[in-house]
C-alpha cells in the first residue's frame, strides 16, 4: 500500500489546506511579536536593575559595592520580575495553543474530532490487561477521539511501565473503537514472547485458553488467547488471521496486538517515535513534510480498525 491509499479525499485536504494557511498566518504573526517582546521585556527589566544597583552603589559601603543586601535582594526581585516578564512577552504564542488548535485541523477530515492531552482515555479501562501485562505506571500523551466511516474510535499515545527500573510493557499506539458484532468474551492476538512466557503463564492462565489460527507463520508469531474458545475459534481461524497479515504488511516493524471485548475492539501499534510530533512554533509549517505525513498514518491505522472491526460480522454485513 502507498501513502496516498490512505488520505482523505480531495475536499478534505483543501479544507484542511485552507485552515493550516490561516492558523500559519496568526503563527507567523505571533512569532514576529514575540521576536521583539522578549529581548524588550527582558532588556528593560536589566537597565531597570542595573540602574537602581548602581544607585544603591551610592550609598553602599565602599567595599560592598554590587554586592551588598539591598543588592542581592534586587538582584533576587529583578530575576523573578525577568522571568514573569518573559512569559508576559510570549502570550502572543501561548493564546495560540499550538497542539490543541494544530491537531484538531490536521485531522480536520474526521467527524466530530476532539482532542486531549495527558488525561486517560475514556476506552483505556476496557482494554484487556491481557494484551499488554501487568504495569504500574501509565502516561498517555496525546488522544484524539471521532468517528471515522461512521464508527467511533479514540486512538491515543500509550506508554506502560513495570518495576522500578521502568520496563516497558507497551509503548505506542492504542486505537480502540466499536465491534460490528460483540464479541461474548476476551479474545487477544499479541506476539508470542510478550506474554507466552510470563503474564498468560501467570495469573491469567487458569482463565485464558490458547488457540491456533491454522497459519504456520502467524501461529509462530502470535500468541492468540481466549475465554471463550468455541466463539473465539472461528475468528482466529478467519478474519483475525486475514487482519493479522494485513497488519504484517502495513506495519512490518514490530507486530500489532489486537484485543476484542465484548463491543469494544483494540488494536495496538508498538511506536517509539512521537506519532503526534509537530515543528516547534517558531518553524513555519509545511504541509508536505509535517501534515501529509500524519494524516497518512492516522488514515492507515484507522483503515486497518475498520478491517479489524469486521472480524465477527457475517460477510453480508462486512461488506
Amino acid at each position: 500500500m502507498e501513502a496516498a491509499d490512505f488520505m482523505p479525499d480531495e475536499a478534505d485536504i483543501a479544507g484542511i489546506m485552507s485552515n493550516l494557511a490561516a492558523y500559519e498566518a496568526e503563527r507567523a504573526s505571533a512569532y514576529r511579536q514575540v521576536r521583539w517582546r522578549v529581548p524588550l521585556f527582558i532588556g528593560l527589566a536589566l537597565v531597570f536593575v542595573a540602574l537602581v544597583a548602581w544607585l544603591f552603589n551610592r550609598i553602599a559601603d565602599p567595599y560592598e559595592q554590587w554586592l551588598s543586601t539591598p543588592h542581592v535582594l534586587l538582584y533576587v526581585v529583578g530575576l523573578v520580575a525577568a522571568i514573569l516578564l518573559y512569559f508576559q512577552a510570549i502570550k502572543p504564542t501561548s493564546r495560540l495553543q499550538h497542539r490543541k488548535t494544530l491537531l484538531p485541523i490536521i485531522f480536520g477530515f474526521i467527524e466530530d474530532t476532539r482532542y486531549q492531552h495527558e488525561v486517560t482515555p475514556n476506552s483505556f479501562d476496557r482494554l484487556p490487561r491481557e494484551t499488554i501485562g501487568t504495569f504500574n505506571t501509565k502516561r498517555f500523551d496525546d488522544i484524539v477521539s471521532g468517528r471515522y466511516e461512521g464508527f467511533p474510535f479514540e486512538l491515543y499515545e500509550a506508554d506502560l511501565r513495570q518495576g522500578t527500573g521502568g520496563t516497558i510493557a507497551f509503548k505506542g499506539i492504542v486505537v480502540a473503537f466499536g465491534t460490528m458484532v460483540p464479541f461474548p468474551g476476551i479474545l487477544v492476538a499479541a506476539r508470542r514472547s510478550d506474554m507466552a512466557v510470563g503474564f498468560f503463564r501467570g495469573m491469567f492462565a487458569s482463565k485464558m485458553q490458547e488457540l491456533s489460527c491454522g497459519v504456520p507463520e502467524l501461529d509462530a508469531a502470535y500468541d492468540f488467547r481466549s475465554d471463550n474458545i468455541e466463539a473465539a475459534q472461528p475468528l482466529v481461524s478467519g478474519r483475525l488471521a486475514q487482519a493479522l497479515t494485513w497488519l504484517k504488511e502495513t506495519w512490518p516493524d514490530d507486530p500489532a496486538r489486537v484485543a476484542l471485548n465484548g463491543s469494544d475492539g483494540f488494536l495496538l501499534l508498538p511506536q517509539t517515535r512521537n506519532f503526534f510530533e509537530l515543528p516547534d512554533i517558531s518553524v513555519p509549517l509545511d504541509y508536505a513534510k509535517h501534515v501529509a505525513p500524519m494524516i497518512s498514518d492516522i488514515g492507515a491505522m484507522l483503515a486497518t480498525a475498520a478491517l479489524v472491526r469486521k472480524i465477527g460480522a457475517t460477510d453480508a454485513a462486512a461488506g
